[in-house]
Order: C-alpha cells, then sequence, then structure tokens
C-alpha cells in the first residue's frame, strides 16, 4: 500500500507539475493559427489568401521598428517583401505531382478575433486540370514558424468546385494531399477532432479551471473542513456532475458562436475565462459552493465555449463544412477532457485522506492556480505583459 502511495504521489504530482510548468510561459491569448484559404476554379485555376497573424510575424520578424509596442501600416508596408519572402518559403504546393509556383499580391490588413493579420493574396500557378478528376490531387506543405513555436497551427479552408473542406496542419501533419473529386467527410472529422483534443491540452486555462473543480471531488466539505469523500462513487457522480455541467454549457455556447448566432468580444471571453479559472480555485480555499460546482461549471462553461469557437469561426466555412467541422471539434476537445479526468480521478481518490494532499496540492496547488490565472487576467483585460 505504501509503494502504491508512494507510485500515486509522483504520478499526481508529476501531472500537476506538468501543467504548471507549461502554463507558467503560456500566452495570454488563443493559440497561434494562420488562416489559409485556397480556392480551385472549375477551369483548373488556382488562388488563395493568407493570413497571418501580426504579433506572430514580429517574433519572427521584427516589424516593430521603433520597438515602441505597436506595428504602424508604415513598419509593415515597409517590410512587406521580408513578409511575403518569409510566408512564401514555408508553403508549397503540388497538383498531380508537379509543383505548383507561388507569388504574394499586395498585402492588407484585417482583424481576427485575437487581433491584427495580414492578408497575403496568394497567385498559385499549377498544372491545369479542368474539372478535375478522380486522380486529381493537391498536395501541401505547410512549415510557417515550425521553427519558432511548435504549437502554431495552419488552419486550411479548401474550396474546389461545389465542395469546401477544412485541414489542420502542425509540426506532426505539415504535409497533406486532398483529393479534390471527393469530400473526405471521414478524415475532415478527424482532423477537426484532432485538433479539438489538441486545443484543450494546450488551452491551460480551460484546464487549469477543470481542474480546479475536480480537486475537491474526492473531498466532502463538513463541518468548515474538507474530508475524504467515503467513496469512490460519491466522487465520482460528483466529477460526472461537472463534466457534464461544463460539457453541455461550453457545447451550447461553441455552436452559438461558431454558426454565428452570438458573437462577444475577444478581449471581454478571454478575460472572463480566466476570471472564472481564479473564482475556482478560490472556492477550494474559501467554499461557497461546495456542492454546487456543477452550478459554476455550467455557468463558466458558456464563456469557455466561446473561448472554444474562435478557432472555428475564423476559418469562414460554408454551412455544411461547418457543421462538420463544429462536430468533429466539439468531440475532440470531449476527449481531450475525458483524458484528464481518467489520469486524475483515480490518483487524487486514493490520495485523498493524506494531508498532503489537503495541504500540498488542494491549498496550495489552488493558490498557484489563482495566482497564475490572477497574471492572465491583468494581461488580457489591461493589455500588459507580465509573463514571457
Amino acid at each position: 500500500m505504501d509503494r502504491l502511495r508512494r507510485l500515486g504521489w509522483v504520478g499526481l504530482f508529476g501531472l500537476l507539475g506538468a501543467m504548471s510548468l507549461l502554463a507558467l510561459p503560456a500566452r495570454a491569448h488563443k493559440a497561434s493559427d494562420s488562416y489559409l484559404a485556397i480556392t480551385v476554379e472549375p477551369d483548373g485555376r488556382v488562388h488563395g489568401q493568407w493570413d497571418i497573424a501580426l504579433r506572430d510575424l514580429d517574433h519572427a520578424l521584427g516589424l516593430d521598428a521603433d520597438g515602441n509596442g505597436e506595428i504602424t501600416w508604415g513598419e509593415l508596408r515597409a517590410q512587406h517583401g521580408e513578409i511575403a519572402a518569409y510566408a512564401l518559403a514555408r508553403l508549397a504546393l503540388s497538383r498531380d505531382g508537379q509543383r505548383c509556383m507561388l507569388a504574394a499580391g499586395p498585402q492588407q490588413v484585417d482583424s481576427h478575433t485575437d487581433g491584427a493579420y495580414t492578408v497575403l493574396p496568394l497567385r498559385i500557378d499549377c498544372p491545369a486540370v479542368p474539372g478535375g478528376g478522380p486522380g486529381d490531387t493537391l498536395a501541401m506543405d505547410y512549415r510557417l514558424f515550425a521553427d519558432l513555436d511548435p504549437q502554431h497551427r495552419g488552419l486550411l479552408r479548401l474550396r474546389a468546385g461545389v465542395l469546401t473542406r477544412s485541414a489542420v496542419f502542425a509540426p506532426e501533419s505539415a504535409r497533406q494531399s486532398f483529393a479534390l473529386a471527393a469530400p473526405g467527410t471521414l478524415a475532415q472529422l478527424l482532423d477537426h477532432g484532432r485538433e479539438g483534443v489538441w486545443h484543450i491540452w494546450i488551452g491551460f486555462d480551460h484546464i487549469l479551471f477543470l481542474v480546479s473543480l475536480l480537486l475537491p471531488a474526492v473531498l466532502v466539505w463538513q463541518a468548515g473542513r474538507w474530508l475524504p469523500a467515503p467513496t469512490f462513487r460519491g466522487a465520482f457522480i460528483d466529477v460526472l456532475k461537472i463534466v457534464s455541467a461544463f460539457t453541455l454549457a461550453h457545447s451550447l455556447t461553441l455552436s452559438a458562436a461558431t454558426l454565428g448566432w452570438i458573437t462577444l468580444p475577444s478581449r471581454l471571453v478571454e478575460s472572463t475565462i480566466a476570471a472564472s479559472v481564479v473564482l475556482a480555485a478560490l472556492n477550494n480555499l474559501w467554499p461557497l459552493a461546495q456542492g454546487r460546482r456543477w452550478l459554476a461549471a455550467f455557468g463558466f462553461g458558456l464563456i469557455h465555449g466561446f473561448g472554444f469557437a474562435s478557432v472555428l469561426a475564423d476559418l469562414g466555412l460554408p454551412g455544411d463544412a461547418l457543421a462538420l467541422a463544429l462536430v468533429g471539434f466539439n468531440l475532440g476537445v470531449e476527449l481531450g477532457q475525458l483524458a484528464i479526468v481518467a489520469v486524475f480521478l483515480p490518483l487524487a481518490f486514493a490520495l485523498r485522506g493524506t494531508r498532503l494532499y489537503h495541504w500540498g496540492v488542494l491549498r496550495a496547488g489552488s493558490v498557484l492556480i489563482a495566482l497564475l490565472a490572477a497574471v492572465w487576467f491583468a494581461e488580457r483585460a489591461f493589455h500588459l505583459q507580465l509573463l514571457a
């Protein structure tokens, strides 16, 4: 039993420590994304548009020449050539095995949910295949920011005739091929499912909110103090209510926001998400909603759903492709959550009766989470840069 307990401590502290170390340098906005739209016309012509975040380009190229924290149009225009060369050197397309030639048109600036982006029109000279055919494929090799940010994702919207599909490029999936004559429904579903799993795993604010609610799930509040939960069944039911409420809530607003029914400012959403983490962690120290944490999970889960939606909303997919992306992404988020719960709950339950769990994990862990989330709130609400 002592050996199992020691192994449990190693596992639990390893899990919490890994999340803390990864969360400390995490940015105070959503993960780095670019948006690549490619259109294949019925006559074989190919063209596109590439939206790349100015903050990411600044990190790579130093766009802010005077170092005042703002990128002016003059600073951006002065480096249009460097931006185009940097981006095009990290994207390759081929059609039916023959390389396409890429060129960039005049750049503009547009806003996405998380800030300003340069808009790079793409002239793409590919071998013409009018009308396509069963063997007509478009292959892409995407390496943007691969050497600077392993979390960067390229979100593709590909239109070929009446078909629209989407895909996600990452370091582990940098090269992908697309059959232009078939929609590849299952492949799209799996792609967005993987992106949903990844999004929850790198969404440290979402994870820490969920963990803050789960930490006392293996305990009960009696006579002004936390005591070990008597049965695993009771702890499991508590966790089930919390996760179900969170899932239902963020699924509702993820769907509503992605479909364009409700829109909230990104700054408000991200700031409120950080505040929800602070409040959930503080509730473990001064319990006000001991038996009603599922209500907090539902209420704040509505806001977290808007955060999840930012990835899909910026893709601008049509209704049929958007519905598929929404289903796949949401399923991925749920699988990512379940994986976290499956690791955390058995370890926490095995160690719930120890003083170290009460003081080292529940109390000290909640303080650490609250402090980190408070920094995130300050950064998001007041545009500060407190963490590197």
